[in-house]
């Protein structure tokens, strides 16, 4: 029986992974297959998931998660030969990618008869301003929607995404308009009711010549960090940054773990699991658009942050 695949695309920070975390966290008795090809999604170690099986970290309720470890057709291949087969496989996709170029790839015939594309999912950011759909990147990932769903509501100012819908609207777009309040979307809408239920037929476009717009910085110390001097650090990246995100130990809480957000100019800290045995005390992953941001200057503020810096 072929598997459905919802392909979940947004911008950088859009809270594409919120999403998919409550999609497993409330999978309801379905097997989900979720696929990511971005560093920490699904709240799942990254060392973790580089060091299971095929990629593949089996869930406790049945889901399972994998890291997109070369090609997305092999990664699906071997998704369809677990048994149990998963019921249905959600892809996250990176913020930087043009999502169009994935559904190409799901267009291959064997991968359409075995796992058809059934929904895709565009995450916007309804704090930001209506003219970031403006971006060539955002649009292209609004334009292959079926649906789009509005995140960080609780975030946003009063009218935010009244005028967010009609910056969409604006796009001419098909795509339905859905809130979605800390990650919840009905399921109804992103999986299918009955199996035997063909998907609609997708136009693809011409492959574009990819344009390398982003470049990602990463770092890591064997030394926790002193979170008032990481506050400081972050605030004179941030003016640089598209996106940051890590995992780190701090002087004032020795042997307990924080996992670091930064998106559209906001910064968030949450406790995180146990490190894993051998791993730096301190990594970060900064993403930026090309030439803003040098090794050079990321490696002299960063190591302000650690004891003796």
């Amino acid at each position: 029986m072929p598997v459905p695949v919802l392909l979940v695309t947004g911008f950088l920070g859009a809270g594409k992974t919120t999403i998919v975390n409550h999609l497993l966290a409330h999978a309801q008795g379905r097997r989900i297959a979720a696929v990511v090809n971005d560093f920490g999604a699904i709240n799942i170690d990254a060392e973790l998931i580089a060091g299971a099986s095929d990629g593949v970290v089996s869930l406790a309720n049945g889901c399972i998660c994998c890291s997109l470890e070369g090609d997305l057709l092999r990664t699906l291949s071997t998704l369809l030969r677990r048994n149990p087969k998963p019921d249905y496989i959600v892809i996250e996709t990176s913020g930087v990618a043009d999502p169009a170029d994935i559904v190409r790839n799901l267009m291959d015939p064997v991968i359409l008869r075995e796992a058809p594309l059934e929904t895709v999912l565009c995450v916007l950011d309804a704090t930001a301003p209506p003219a970031a759909l403006d971006d060539a990147l955002q649009r292209s990932q609004l334009r292959v929607a079926d649906i789009v769903a509005l995140s960080k509501l609780d975030l946003a100012e009063e009218g935010a995404g009244a005028r967010m819908r009609q910056a969409i609207r604006a796009q001419r777009v098909p795509a339905g308009v859905v809130d979605a309040h800390h990650g919840e979307i009905p399921p109804a809408l992103l999986f299918p009711a009955g199996a035997d239920r063909a998907p609609a037929p997708r136009e693809v476009g011409p492959k574009r010549p990819a344009e390398e717009r982003f470049e990602t910085l990463s770092w890591t110390s064997d030394k926790p960090v002193s979170l008032p001097r990481l506050q400081r650090a972050i605030n004179r990246l941030a003016p640089k940054l598209a996106r940051a995100k890590g995992l780190f130990e701090t002087l004032e809480q020795p042997g307990r773990q924080m996992v670091f957000q930064f998106a559209a100019g906001r910064a968030t800290l949450a406790p995180g699991d146990a490190p894993a045995p051998g791993a730096a005390r301190s990594r970060i992953v900064f993403i930026a658009e090309l030439g803003m941001l040098s090794r050079a200057e990321l490696d002299e503020i960063m190591k302000t942050c650690v004891a003796g810096g």
